[in-house]
């Protein structure tokens, strides 16, 4: 028996070494952790069980047959996050560049197959070099089979995708079909075609950051909702964002200990609101100041930052946060800015967690830009993002709320469930300037009559108490009251239960 546990322990060894050492030397002198080395980093300490550490490939083209390392490239298996399940797959780039054959494709199959079973989140680390092209179709037929798995557990379970090295090719669609990508700044990229492709088909001269690194997709294309400065500071972000989720789309919300007293006033938030209705401010100062203990995980922060979207607790339960932000293009809705709200408003309703919106917004931005860009099909997105919610929604209205943009940001019109505004909230189809200059166009000429109509319009229209008087507002509060009010009203709401007309799946403007 001892010698059966020797080898035993001598396979699993060899197992751990991936690669060998001189590969995991060469991934540290690049500033990345190795696969396991990250895994244990992400769960509790211990709690890491590993499956099918001894699978190889079976590949015998191109002299595969002479080269096999026990884990065939990829880490997987389950652990605990804060005590929580969460299954993990890792690859790992010491063995083949990390990439994807049939059965290291298998291996991930399986991680996401018990984790939709076992209705618990799946996080995925990659770090490859896409299809091992040595197994030609085999390979790609394991990429299928990874991509349906995570189609069909869209919004059953979270799906988390942290890019931390090369992700080409066929791997960047399955972190695509998740729920979050984070990514690594200056050591991880994503694309479908590398600098060199690039350069024999279109003859551009590009390098792989330039082409797909972190910055490029936290703040242009928007693929990656947030980057980090090195492995440990995104696998301990993780830790922390899984705190907020729900393990999957039945169990509720998660509930942690609050010191922070869910009657608390600010009477800072009374002055917020600065007096001349042009000037900006930081709406993060409102969203931190109402939550549990000014703790917000934003989400896609570097984009669209005219929005402002993440997750925050009230009560210690979860809760999401969409904001206009007047600090940035006044706060005004764009194509980019609805269609990151529209994703996140969407994924909340998946997962059960409550909405509140803060909006301050002077309409959508106008443009032929704008226009030629598609706003119509971008601003609808969210309108029928917010429309489709059944989850409890709570909606503030801090200051402006103009035109077509006042009915999308969750208002009373499209089954907002607690509609509050603040004393300072200017409810109408536009500014009043603008109005008056359309209502009164022939008294332009004289600035001191169309000045005096400003002012009217000004006093009748851009106050909280019209909308308030026909029940489209539930009631106009204090800002200091702001944490108080919301808390109570989530409480209030804890059993809403109402279930859209049955459908196979909606056909939401894409």
């Amino acid at each position: 028996m001892t010698d059966i546990l020797d080898e035993l322990e001598r396979r699993r060894s060899v197992a751990r070494l991936g690669g060998g050492t001189k590969r995991i030397e060469a991934q540290h002198a690049r500033g990345k952790l190795t696969a396991r080395e990250r895994v244990d980093l992400l769960l509790d300490e211990g709690s890491f069980e590993e499956f099918d550490m001894f699978v190889e490939h079976r590949s015998t083209d191109f002299g595969m047959e002479k080269t096999k390392i026990p884990g065939d490239g990829v880490v997987t298996g389950w652990g605990t996050i804060n005590g929580r399940v969460v299954y993990v797959f890792a690859k790992d780039f010491t063995v083949f560049g990390g990439s994807l054959s049939e059965t290291h494709a298998r291996k991930i199959m399986k991680i996401q197959d018990m984790a939709l079973q076992n209705r618990a989140p799946v996080i995925g680390l990659f770090d490859a070099g896409g299809a091992r092209i040595q197994e030609g179709v085999a390979a790609l037929g394991g990429y299928g089979e990874v991509f349906l798995r995570n189609v069909l557990a869209s919004g059953v379970i979270p799906q988390i995708s942290v890019i931390m090295g090369p992700c080409a090719g066929g791997d960047v669609y399955s972190p695509a079909m998740t729920d979050f990508i984070f990514m690594v700044k200056d050591t991880s990229y994503m694309f479908v075609t590398g600098p060199d492709v690039v350069k024999t088909v279109t003859n551009e001269t590009v390098t792989a950051e330039e082409l797909g690194g972190a910055r490029v997709h936290t703040t242009k294309t928007s693929i990656a909702d947030r980057a980090y400065e090195n492995d440990v500071e995104a696998l301990l972000q993780m830790r922390r964002l899984m705190d907020f989720l729900p393990a999957n789309n039945t169990s509720g919300v998660p509930a942690l200990p609050s010191n922070d007293s869910p009657d608390r006033i600010d009477p800072s938030l009374d002055t917020l609101i600065p007096d001349n209705t042009n000037k900006p401010y930081d709406i993060k100062e409102l969203i931190l100041k109402a939550v549990d203990e000014a703790d917000f995980f934003e989400i896609q922060e570097a984009f669209a930052k005219n929005i402002v979207t993440g997750f925050a607790r009230m009560e210690g339960r979860t809760v999401g946060i969409i904001a206009n932000q007047p600090m940035v293009l006044a706060g005004v809705l764009d194509s980019d800015a609805s269609r990151k709200a529209a994703r996140f408003v969407r994924f909340c309703d998946c997962f059960e967690i409550p909405i509140i919106t803060f909006v301050d917004v002077p309409g959508f931005l106008p443009g032929t830009a704008q226009e030629y860009g598609g706003l119509i099909k971008h601003g609808a997105k969210l309108l029928f993002a917010y429309a489709e919610a059944t989850v409890p929604k709570i909606t503030l209205i801090t200051r402006k709320a103009y035109g077509g943009a006042y009915d999308v940001m969750s208002s009373k019109h499209i089954r907002g469930d607690v509609n509050y505004a603040w004393p300072s909230a200017e409810i109408a189809v536009m500014g009043a300037k603008g109005a008056a200059e359309i209502l009164y166009r022939t008294e332009l000429s004289d600035a001191g009559k169309i000045k005096g109509r400003i002012d009217e319009y000004q006093r009748r229209f851009a106050n909280p108490f019209v909308a308030a008087e026909r029940g489209y507002i539930d009631e106009v509060i204090s800002p200091r009251d702001t944490r108080r009010r919301i808390c109570r009203a989530l409480n209030m709401l804890r059993g809403k239960k109402l279930d859209n007309p049955w459908k196979k799946h909606d056909n939401i403007p894409l």
